[in-house]
């Protein structure tokens, strides 16, 4: 049992460990043309669906605490939104700053694990469970985000960007239909591949 317990924290220190790599480096972000897909949300969805939902939600919530740190030494003009220790423009970030940052992390982690053992319970096939549990939580993950920012930080945040608040819903569509959907093909393709290739050594090594 203690040997178990060694090599699933041995394998979540992995995660972690791409995770860090990932927001230092530009690899946490792949450029599309016009628009960035970022690929720190993958390490989270792959823990999820490997190590299960609670080691997933620790990376997610490692995800959460290294956004809080970059936008906290590094700010940029909505940093506000993920640091409740940044003042930007007069507007300072508040305890709602943790919940944006930290919640939709940690859910991302908890649910791509439930949702491909559900999916697992009804015998779908590897492939196409790999990368539903992607799609769905890379979606799920930027609605939560930005839902958040628009129920605390409305106002403000649209203020940053430079448009009036009517159009702040506009503003947050086509950050879904381009950033979001980028993201959720890049996270669907990597998760699908890394994830038939390492679950098969993670299964035998967890025994």
């Amino acid at each position: 049992m203690k040997s178990k317990q060694l090599k699933l924290f041995t394998y979540l220190a992995f995660f972690i460990a791409i995770e860090i790599v990932l927001m230092l480096t530009p690899l946490g972000f792949i450029p599309l043309g016009v628009v960035r897909a970022t690929t720190l949300h993958i390490p989270v969805i792959l823990a999820g669906i490997l190590l299960g939902p609670k080691y997933g939600s620790i990376v997610g919530f490692v995800f959460g605490l290294l956004s809080l740190m970059i936008n906290t030494f590094q700010p940029t003009l909505t940093s506000f939104v993920f640091s409740p220790f940044v003042t930007i423009g007069g507007t300072s970030g508040n305890f709602a700053s943790l919940i944006v940052v930290f919640v939709p992390r940690i859910f991302l982690g908890f649910f791509s694990g439930w949702l491909y053992q559900f999916l697992f319970r009804f015998k779908w096939k590897p492939t196409f469970a790999f990368a539903t549990t992607a799609l769905v939580n890379s979606m799920i993950h930027t609605c939560l985000v930005l839902g958040a920012i628009a129920l605390f930080f409305g106002q403000p945040y649209a203020a940053a960007k430079g448009v009036a608040l009517s159009q702040l819903t506009n503003l947050l569509m086509i950050v879904i239909t381009t950033n979001g959907i980028a993201e959720m093909i890049v996270a669907a393709i990597i998760v699908t591949v890394l994830a038939k290739a390492l679950k098969p050594i993670v299964e035998r090594n967890i025994k």
